[in-house]
């Protein structure tokens, strides 16, 4: 079920063009950053955006700006680590075309130090639970925090319920270019 819904969003996602998605990004853009939880955490884990996922680099940028601190993951052995940016020119691809930090300006930084974590995902439900790309790496990295976690997204990659495994790792809120969404508790 979670392949099928997966191969399903991702080929409504592709079909959106630039301009649409460019509008889509800034609303989402603007949504979170008057978010007051955002808007007060000093130590932010950022997913770098990559083809046509939500956009996180204006996020990134505008957050370094602010000098808060900004945590970006990168892969190491299928395993995501997490290094602190200084700078978005420290980024470069990876094989995979991925923005990741270069290896030089690696700076190993501790999950348990992080406020808010702003989580990628293809689909979401009402009560937080995503599917990813199915390799269950967020999942892993989330189960070691307790910090707030926010999932970006486009509305149309909302369902009232998607299937639950026992290692997922549902967000606290999910923000998309409509609205900000509190989910769990209350969600049934």
């Amino acid at each position: 079920m979670k392949p099928k819904l997966r191969k399903k969003i991702l080929e409504l996602r592709r079909k959106f063009n630039k301009k649409d998605l460019s509008l889509k990004n800034k609303k989402i853009s603007e949504n979170i950053e008057g978010f007051d939880i955002f808007a007060r955490s000093k130590t932010i884990l950022f997913y770098v955006s990559f083809e046509n996922e939500v956009r996180t680099h204006n996020l990134i940028k505008d957050s370094l700006k602010k000098k808060k601190t900004v945590i970006v993951p990168f892969l190491e052995n299928k395993e995501i680590c997490l290094s602190e940016l200084k700078d978005f020119d420290e980024l470069e691809h990876n094989k995979f075309g991925i923005l990741e930090p270069k290896r030089e300006c690696l700076k190993d930084f501790e999950i348990g130090n992080i406020d808010l974590i702003i989580v990628p995902g293809v689909v979401f439900d009402m009560k937080g639970h995503r599917i990813g790309f199915g390799m269950g790496c967020y999942d892993k990295l989330l189960m070691q925090s307790d910090a707030t976690k926010i999932g970006l997204c486009y509305e149309f990659q909302i369902l009232d319920k998607i299937p639950e495994e026992a290692h997922d790792v549902p967000v606290d809120f999910i923000v998309t270019e409509k609205r900000i969404l509190k989910t769990g508790l209350g969600q049934d």
